[in-house]
């Protein structure tokens, strides 16, 4: 493509040298350029894009993008190289990208949810109803990338870089797809990923204190502040009517029209008469004409939000009830309230709820049907919000009848320190624990004090198949841990 074409919408840039250039590619990554590459430097947060122009060049750029004020070392050009400045390249990238790929989000529909927790449920869900409707759908997410049951690969980041994205798109569109779900990170919004989507529809599930840490929010107003950037580029929203934060929405003056779901207030999509079992949940909601009687065998209050959120996109979607009803009652979502089957028919749950909030949430909706004791495996993870450590140890003091306190992914922190700062909330109940660090030994500790009218809950981890230390990601995933440890047990118990 014409390196003019490329730059289309751009403003405020200062070029040197030829702009009618053949770029063959697009590439914020040197390691990735090739012949006829347009490179676009890009500050991050490990390191800066700005210190690799030269490999780039020496890889085949042939244009190169630099950000306004950026020092870069002028000796590593070649005099036919062009240079294009920017004052945000970041942005710039976005909106290149989509020329590029020649704006495939303008040529299906575009469905991005964001929120603290619900997404990945909420994705999974409209994306069940919608290909039982009869439509092709890709999926974007925190798990995986898929197009219809095809896995595309999974995911390193909730929402891809912008290149990425335009990708990803671009296939989607090849392959027409009618529609595509995406989970859009605060940190997407913040970090210019999504920044040229041309979003339909938008869902905010709901506004919890997550991701404050130097290499995310600052704050809860930038937080907040990066979710509310999705209401600007969308044409219609479906909000929760339940969240304080979420709700400032109805107040503000936002371009796209506003509908609400809810449970206790007033909405234009309500959910009444709700029952909570240890396998569903069902509830009554006017679909249409009349009120049904819809079922998701996700367990929990909160499951009830997502299927108000994906039952709204339906009917915008103009899917019949019958339709909604089948598929809510089919879908499953790996690591959400995920039950794990076992040979010793314990009831074992996986769950990402990673959050104080989220914790709450699951632990309150098993505790309302476990007939025995509730026993919850946890911890939080390293490099991320240190302040919600003691928030959830609090949490599961007050609520779990037994905690057992142990390593999540403690990245380059030492697991030991965290646990003890998660100590000093539990300490703050009466609730009963333990600290064990190896998180496999917790869980077999857990799994060997059960029985059949307990039910274990393994937190934080949800769909993630490993764990990681220290920057390398080992295998491990829960259902296989505690299919193991299970066989191991038995077969001890045997050769006693």
């Amino acid at each position: 493509m014409e390196l003019k074409k490329i730059l289309a919408g751009l403003t405020d840039l200062k070029a040197k040298g030829n702009l009618n250039l053949d770029i063959q590619h697009l590439e914020s990554d040197s390691r990735k350029v090739t012949e006829g590459t347009l490179f676009v430097a890009v500050k991050g947060f490990e390191s800066d894009g700005h210190e690799y122009i030269g490999a780039a060049i020496q890889k085949g750029a042939i244009a190169v993008m630099v950000e306004e004020g950026s020092k870069i070392d002028k000796t590593q050009l070649k005099e036919d190289t062009t240079i294009i400045v920017a004052p945000n390249t970041r942005h710039a990238l976005a909106i290149m990208a989509c020329n590029f790929y020649q704006n495939p989000s303008r040529k299906f529909k575009l469905i991005g949810i964001t929120g603290t927790k619900g997404k990945t449920t909420t994705s999974f869900m409209i994306k069940h109803i919608l290909e039982k409707g009869g439509l092709k759908v890709g999926l974007i997410g925190t798990i995986a990338k898929y197009i219809g049951n095809t896995c595309l690969g999974e995911s390193s980041r909730t929402t891809p870089d912008s290149l990425e994205l335009q990708q990803l798109f671009s296939r989607m569109a090849e392959e027409k797809v009618d529609v595509v779900v995406m989970e859009v990170s605060s940190q997407s919004l913040k970090l210019e990923r999504v920044t040229g989507c041309d979003f339909d529809i938008a869902i905010f599930t709901n506004f919890l204190r997550d991701h404050i840490s130097p290499k995310e929010h600052p704050t809860m107003e930038d937080y907040f502040n990066s979710k509310l950037k999705l209401f600007y580029m969308c044409k219609k929203a479906y909000i929760n009517a339940d969240d304080f934060h979420v709700c400032k929405l109805l107040k503000m003056d936002l371009p796209c029209e506003i509908k609400t779901y809810g449970i206790d207030n007033m909405s234009n999509l309500l959910a009444k008469d709700i029952t909570v079992t240890n396998a569903s949940v069902d509830f009554k909601v006017k679909i249409g004409d009349r009120n049904e009687r819809v079922k998701a065998c996700i367990p929990g209050r909160f499951s009830v939000y997502n299927a108000l959120a994906a039952i709204s996109v339906a009917n915008a979607f103009g899917i019949n009830a019958e339709t909604i009803k089948e598929s809510l009652a089919e879908v499953r979502v790996p690591g959400r309230s995920e039950l794990v089957d076992n040979k010793r028919n314990l009831v074992i749950m996986i769950d990402y709820a990673h959050t104080p909030e989220s914790l709450e949430n699951i632990l309150h909706a098993v505790k309302t049907y476990t007939k025995g004791h509730v026993i919850c495996v946890f911890g939080c993870g390293g490099d991320r919000d240190s302040k919600k450590r003691p928030l959830m140890g609090e949490v599961a003091g007050q609520i779990a009848d037994y905690s057992i306190i142990t390593s999540d992914n403690p990245r380059t922190e030492d697991p030991n320190e965290i646990i003890k700062e998660i100590e000093t909330g539990m300490k703050k109940t009466n609730g009963k624990y333990i600290c064990i660090e190896d998180r496999k030994e917790a869980i077999q500790h857990a799994i060997e004090m059960a029985t059949k009218k307990d039910l274990i809950l393994l937190a934080g981890k949800g769909h993630e198949p490993y764990q990681e230390i220290n920057g390398v990601k080992h295998p491990f995933d829960e259902r296989v841990i505690v299919r193991n440890i299970i066989e191991k047990l038995d077969k001890d118990k045997k050769n006693k």
